[in-house]
């Protein structure tokens, strides 16, 4: 029984499926011609409603203590650093420095919670990491150093998403619940100011989409994910998102992808999936 729960074991799945939700930002975000903060306060407000339903659903009890508040402080602020460096830096340059998210969560995982990140893990890293650059490498650009600046800090804060259940007092459900109130509340003043009047209808359309599918479903799925998907693991696995976002604005929004772009795309691709493969094979000889 206990070989058929690990082959059961779908958390790197919803994972991997989170990425492909998040990725879809960059092309929602072409269509919305609001403030940075305006649009992270319009998606949260449509994803609270949808993740709210869900959690009553499911019979999940918010949870409120430190560490969910901690929980929630990461996704807030992620959520708003990334909207805000996206229209200070190119998509390129805020795309990839936060994707400096895996080598975070090493760091702190070592750090703060004892736990050194295996060879495997370390060179999964790096050629994630490398393939990210090569995908991005034709379009860097200085771009903003604000822009840029944030967009990096935003992958140190990131890594604490990944590490929500880090410890026996987390909840990601509530940390993800609460995060969502206090992106509407610092978005509101933004939001107040929007020209609805001028405001086309396939920008509420994008708004609708992008709160159900690229906010609720990805948190959701990497909530769930993340209960049986070690926090190293996890965020490497989302390295599907850096590369994705591209390939939707190129195929939705005409966008050409260079011939090293797509090499770096199938290096992430492989690496992740020779990752998890190596992984539950590790973890299968150590049980």
């Amino acid at each position: 029984m206990a070989s058929v729960n690990r082959k059961l074991n779908i958390g790197p799945i919803l994972v991997f499926l989170s990425g492909v939700c998040f990725s879809l930002g960059g092309l929602f975000l072409k269509y919305i011609p609001w403030s940075p903060l305006a649009i992270n306060a319009a998606r949260n407000a449509v994803a609270f409603i949808f993740v709210f339903l869900y959690l009553k659903i499911i019979g999940h009890k918010i949870v409120f203590n430190r560490t969910v508040l901690i929980g929630a402080l990461a996704i807030s602020v992620t959520q708003g650093l990334y909207c805000i460096a996206n229209k200070l830096t190119t998509a390129g340059n805020a795309i990839i420095l936060q994707f400096t998210v895996p080598i975070w969560v090493m760091v702190i995982s070592a750090l703060v919670f004892r736990k050194k990140p295996t060879k495997l893990d370390v060179s999964a890293a790096v050629i994630v990491m490398v393939g990210v650059l090569f995908f991005f490498i034709d379009g860097i650009q200085a771009g903003n150093m604000l822009g840029n600046m944030l967009a990096l800090i935003s992958g140190v804060t990131y890594s604490g998403v990944f590490l929500m259940n880090a410890t026996p007092e987390s909840d990601s459900y509530s940390s993800t619940f609460f995060g969502m109130i206090l992106n509407m509340l610092i978005g509101l003043p933004w939001l107040i100011k929007t020209d609805f009047a001028a405001t086309q209808s396939i920008t509420w359309v994008v708004i609708l989409l992008m709160g159900i599918v690229q906010v609720a479903c990805a948190f959701i799925l990497l909530s769930t994910g993340l209960k049986t998907t070690s926090p190293i693991a996890a965020s490497l696995i989302s390295g599907v998102e850096p590369v994705l976002n591209p390939v939707w604005v190129a195929i939705f929004y005409g966008e050409v992808l260079t011939p090293l772009s797509l090499v770096g795309a199938v290096m992430v691709l492989l690496a992740v999936t020779v990752y998890n493969i190596l992984l539950i094979k590790q973890q299968q000889r150590e049980k």
